[in-house]
């Protein structure tokens, strides 16, 4: 049932041995976490119970509640402290790219043990052991594999965290990282006792009123570079505090923009909200609509990361500022002239 390559596959059997000989874990994974991230979380937490294994999950108290869409996930065993015994402890790293994407410093101290399971292809190979599947569809389907390396079953529970990453990764089985095992994965986990349409309305139906008044705010604000090849949108930390939205809320905007004919690279610039956000600092999301832009390029050189389709990065550029290099670096990986033109809003799109 291996997701790697030949040269890979020692990884996987080291995690397994990792995973079989050990006594004690912490999983983690990135702040903010999404659908992968908690599925894979949640999944390798059943696993390693059911193994007998002492397993406990750990995410910052900041990160809750869970955004609305996530909150059936049940996490049974997460602390929001860290573990008094971290030190004794195999720390698992679940979706997590790089180390700086969880600022839980007490996890990365000297002589851990550290399991670094992700899809990242840009994954910087912190661990101990690295399993890092760029193949893969999302680390869900990762923890998918190796739990049927280590003889378990997927409970119903299990089955649906899992089924969680893959749908929400994948863009219910849209994006370009779908590929035949993703669907093979899909059937099985259904077969296992998934409810579709549960999971369906849970992620995507039930939407806040204060979610759709954000949307028509982003809508409202969408700019177009360069003949839409950079289609964007800001949200200040006014369009939160006016409508009600939490920064959670913003799950999905940029689809809308991704989908608008012509584009290349759409980008949801926000104001951080949490209470260690200066005013200035700003959170950028980038997806690509098709394969003649890397995003995670982009996200490297502005100190962030993550997929070729899907990333992201922080920064404290101003407006105009963060524009022009969005602008300069969708051009130059599309061989375009130095991005010259004005914003382009078609129809009654306005700019700020």
């Amino acid at each position: 049932m291996s997701v790697e390559a030949n040269g890979a596959r020692s990884a996987r059997d080291r995690v397994l041995e990792e995973v079989r000989n050990g006594e004690r874990f912490a999983l983690i994974t990135h702040e903010n976490p999404d659908g992968d991230a908690l599925g894979s979380l949640q999944a390798m937490q059943e696993v390693l119970t059911a193994l007998g294994k002492d397993s406990v999950m750990f995410m910052s108290a900041e990160e809750l509640p869970l955004p609305h869409e996530y909150r059936s996930f049940r996490l049974a065993g997460l602390v929001t402290e860290e573990p008094a015994d971290v030190a004794e402890r195999t720390i698992v790293f679940l979706d997590c790219g790089n180390l700086e994407r969880n600022p839980a410093d007490a996890f990365k101290g000297p002589g851990r043990r550290i399991l670094n399971i992700d899809h990242h292809h840009d994954n910087t190979r912190f661990g101990t052991v690295d399993h890092v599947v760029p193949e893969a569809s999302c680390t869900a389907e990762i923890i998918w594999d190796l739990m049927h390396g280590l003889g378990v079953a997927p409970t119903q529970t299990m089955a649906e965290a899992l089924y969680v990453g893959l749908v929400t990764d994948t863009g219910c089985f849209m994006y370009e990282n779908t590929g035949p095992r993703a669907h093979v994965m899909a059937a099985e986990l259904i077969q296992a006792g998934v409810d579709v349409h549960g999971v369906y309305r849970r992620l995507y139906e039930g939407v806040p009123l204060a979610k759709l008044e954000l949307l028509a705010r982003a809508l409202g604000a969408v700019e177009r570079h360069d003949d839409g090849a950079l289609t964007l949108t800001r949200l200040d930390r006014a369009d939160f505090e006016q409508t009600g939205a939490e920064e959670s809320h913003t799950e999905g905007i940029i689809d809308h923009l991704r989908a608008v004919s012509g584009t290349s690279v759409a980008a949801l610039v926000r104001e951080r909200m949490g209470e260690c956000s200066s005013a200035g600092a700003r959170k950028v999301s980038l997806r690509a609509a098709d394969g003649g832009v890397d995003v995670s390029r982009i996200a490297r050189s502005l100190g962030g990361g993550g997929h070729r389709q899907a990333a992201g990065f922080n920064t404290d550029l101003g407006w105009e500022e963060l524009v022009a290099a969005l602008r300069e670096a969708v051009a130059g990986q599309l061989g375009l002239a130095a991005a010259r033109r004005g914003p382009r809003r078609p129809g009654r799109l306005a700019a700020r």
